[in-house]
């Protein structure tokens, strides 16, 4: 080796690379200048012989042997810095001219690198991960992964013939932060990071913030460009923008993509399964999937976690690749289409998000660098004992930007409508799913964990901060208050609170068998006690349909299928009419028997049948009726917009109320029997005089029901009842949800029996004077002159009567009383 050359090697530093221990290898790979000239260093393990080629010249200079374990040098005779490649021949025998990948400088700012140490760096998706990228003009892909521990990172993969010594990664300071350009490296390519700890252990990982991996079993990451998407939904985002979702129809369907539909699995040559052949593309689940939910009049879809995931039995909740969308159904531009169709087809699309813990496994984030990088140290905080998973440290400014950021990811680069946070109650409480002695009290003395709550308060704030229209759901079990309050306001910012209270009271009371609900009718009615303390969503979600908890017409009693779908379709109609926003299970809306199974696809096959279309049709005209009336969305977080009219008729079984907006000609009136009782003439309070027209009944034939109900307009009077002043005499249908619309009218008081005894019950189209003189029409309910109502009563009806639960009584017909008069007995 020439002598000059010779002086400026610096042998500790080589052997420091020799042995990939090098933290800042570009100290001394690349091009340096050098009082004797431009030095170049390179250090190429596979490589024979390398020559130095100047770009401007085409001059070559040959680089001397510096190590046997491939660190080659050459001193060039230049007084300035000059682009170059190398011209490698490699030991297999063949010959490649790269650029060196150690001559280019870092895309991270001081800026980015203060942003990110304080947790504020909100776009960090754009610098971290892998990213392809034209340098000095030169195409490759930027690698940068934090390992604030580890002694060295490098990127492996089939470009490297996964040789961690080939690409050892910068430190950037003391950010903790590795990164490294690598030209010619393409999307596509696979990778990961071989990170080796303090102890000198090495161990692949997958990158935290890679944009696509391989699929299962695999696990290597995947690089992918994210820019190259052309999106269509300008308009869609513009219009999301500017409304306000509180006083807007949503109806949501949630979907485990996997198990919706599936394609007929395909085998190989050798008769193998092809892994993955099962799924649908996210293209084509697209339109399948749009022209469903267009169909049954949902107004969004909720994903469960599309997520990178290793197991296909956690459904996705135990993610490894945050920033990537799963590979079982397609690409990242696959499911920037799916999303793009959803929004041409007026669907939102709402992702379900797990920041309250992540899996173990040794190629994912656990132990990252060989120390607890993204989980707490102490087991007590970072682990959780239900789920076998780990818990993030969010008083990590580098793990609350990780997370903080990916929220904001979805968002910004998968144009998301809604991120629905999984979990909340157990980043909320330290001893949540814990016995004494496995968790650790905060600084007061309390189980609250502050870190996560100025982490979700954090997050919450950013995200609105964007005011593009995207909301944030939290799925949160407990009484914490102000889940859905303001930030300012001590609350933790979230938009919507699922309706986990709601939903448990609901579906005990629903389960008994009609003779014992009267004993159980609070469960009924107490929600209305705390329904505006958070903006809920009522939601009978896949956590209610798993687990031996049978599925929702599993859940409900009858000896026969009509018997439980009767309760099913009343249990879906009083969902409807109850303030808050909706959510239903796939599968559910047509009455599948079955618990849900993520390994195989819905029980379509059960359309085939008509109670099972049936039920499908009830939901599809609940869902397009709640669409159709304001009064159902409009004030569901306002409590002028509902209110009771009887929340007391235990012993029937028979709650009614009134859904309203500001219009009072919006006002709807629900009367909901949960029994199977019949009831010919019952007498209910109105909110006003007018008429009232039954709009939707449950029992309806097309239904499956008995065809019971109120075919015909129904005029108040005036008439004490349930603390009103009108009232409306209705047949109630057994097990049944009939919904009246509302049209403020001067009610027409009543005459003597001759006058009575000429009405032909229909109002003269002429007759438009609305005084007294005019012949009115028989009011609404009243029994004909000598032909009272009476109950049917057989079978549970009878034996509901013999508990003290009884139906409407008979009435006698009323001649000349004035109806005002009459009273229920």
């Amino acid at each position: 080796m020439d002598k000059a050359l010779y002086d400026l090697m610096d042998w500790a530093g080589i052997e420091e690379l020799v042995y990939s221990e090098a933290s800042n290898p570009h100290n001394m790979l690349g091009a340096h200048m050098t009082e004797a000239g431009m030095l170049v260093q390179a250090f190429i393990p596979t490589a024979r012989d390398i020559t130095v080629k100047i770009t401007s010249t085409g001059k070559t200079y040959q680089m001397e042997l510096a190590d046997d374990a491939g660190f080659f040098a050459a001193l060039i005779p230049r007084k300035t810095m000059a682009d170059y490649t190398l011209l490698v021949f490699y030991d297999n025998g063949t010959l490649g001219e790269i650029h060196d990948p150690y001559s280019f400088a870092p895309q991270f700012t001081d800026a980015d690198l203060k942003k990110f140490e304080a947790g504020i760096h909100y776009g960090i998706y754009n610098k971290m991960g892998a990213h392809p990228m034209t340098v000095k003009g030169t195409a490759g892909v930027y690698f940068a992964v934090w390992a604030p521990c580890a002694m060295r990172v490098s990127v492996v993969g089939d470009f490297n013939l996964w040789d961690g010594r080939r690409h050892q990664m910068r430190k950037l300071g003391e950010s903790g932060i590795f990164e490294i350009f690598i030209p010619g490296v393409k999307k596509g390519a696979v990778y990961k990071y071989e990170v080796k700890f303090k102890n000198g252990d090495p161990a692949l990982k997958a990158d935290p913030y890679a944009n696509y991996a391989e699929l299962r079993p695999n696990t290597a990451s995947v690089v992918w460009d994210l820019n190259e998407y052309q999106w269509n939904d300008g308009e869609w985002m513009d219009k999301r923008a500017k409304t306000d979702t509180k006083t807007a129809p949503m109806s949501v369907y949630e979907v485990h993509l996997g198990s919706w539909m599936r394609k007929e699995t395909k085998t190989d040559d050798t008769g193998h399964v092809i892994t993955g052949s099962e799924f649908y593309n996210y293209r084509e689940i697209a339109k399948k999937l749009a022209e469903y939910v267009t169909e049954m009049g949902y107004t969004h879809v909720e994903l469960m976690p599309v997520m990178e995931h290793p197991l296909d039995a956690s459904w996705g909740y135990q993610v490894t690749g945050y920033y990537a969308p799963t590979s079982r159904f397609g690409t990242p531009d696959d499911f920037m289409y799916f999303m793009d169709y959803m929004h041409s087809q007026g669907i939102g699309v709402i992702l379900d998000w797990v920041p309250a813990h992540f899996p173990r496994d040794a190629w994912g984030m656990a132990q990252f660098d060989g120390t607890c990088v993204y989980e707490h140290r102490d087991p007590r905080k970072g682990s959780h004992p239900h789920w076998g998973t780990l818990i993030y440290n969010y008083g990590r400014p580098g793990v609350s930007n990780f997370l903080i950021a990916n929220a904001l990811f979805w968002a910004d680069r998968y144009h998301a409508d809604g991120i629905r946070f999984d979990a909340v109650a157990s980043m909320l409480y330290l001893d949540y799913g814990k016995n004494p002695g496995e968790w650790v009290a905060n600084i007061y003395g309390g189980h609250e964990n502050l870190e996560a709550v100025e982490f979700l308060k954090h997050l919450n704030s950013i995200f609105k901060g964007r005011k593009d229209g995207a909301i944030l759901i939290a799925e949160e079990s407990t009484a914490w208050p102000k889940i859905t309050g303001s930030v300012k306001e001590d609350g933790l910012g979230f938009d919507y609170k699922w309706n986990m209270g709601w939903m448990n009271d609901f579906l005990e009371y629903m389960k008994y068998d009609p003779y014992f609900r009267s004993h159980h009718y609070k469960e009924l009615t107490f929600s209305m006690l705390y329904a505006y303390s958070e903006d809920f969503i009522l939601v009978f979600s896949h956590d209610e349909v798993v687990h031996g908890k049978g599925s929702m017409a599993g859940k409900m009693p009858g000896m026969s299928l009509e018997d439980k779908f009767a309760n099913l379709r009343t249990a879906y109609g009083f969902m409807m009419g109850h303030p808050g926003k909706k959510l239903l299970f796939m599968g559910q809306d047509f009455g599948q028997l079955d618990e849900w199974n993520e390994n195989v696809q819905l029980e379509w096959e059960l359309l085939d049948y008509p109670i099972h279309g049936r039920m499908k049709e009830y939901v599809k005209e609940l869902n397009h009726l709640y669409r159709s009336y304001p009064a159902l969305y409009k004030k569901d977080y306002q409590p002028d917009g509902f209110e009771w009219v009887n929340c007391m008729d235990s012993a029937n079984n028979i709650v009614s109320f009134i859904r309203k907006t500001d219009k009072k000609e919006e006002t709807l009136l629900f009367i909901c029997n949960f029994a199977p009782v019949l009831h010919e003439k019952y007498i209910m309070g109105v909110p006003f005089e007018g008429k009232y027209k039954e709009i939707f009944n449950s029992d309806a034939v097309k239904f499956g029901g008995s065809g019971k109900g109120n075919p015909r307009m129904k005029t108040s009077r005036e008439e004490d009842s349930d603390g009103r002043k009108h009232a409306i005499t209705v047949q109630v249908p057994p097990m049944s949800i009939c919904i009246f619309s509302c049209t403020p009218e001067k009610a027409v008081k009543p005459v003597q029996k001759k006058a009575a005894a000429k009405n032909t019950g229909k109002r003269s189209a002429k007759n438009t004077d609305k005084s007294h003189n005019k012949k009115p029409s028989r009011t609404a309910g009243a029994a004909p002159a000598g032909k009272p109502g009476k109950q049917d009563e057989t079978g549970q009806a009878a034996q509901i009567r013999a508990e003290g639960n009884t139906a409407e009584p008979e009435r006698k017909p009323a001649d000349v009383i004035p109806l005002k008069k009459r009273t229920k007995k």
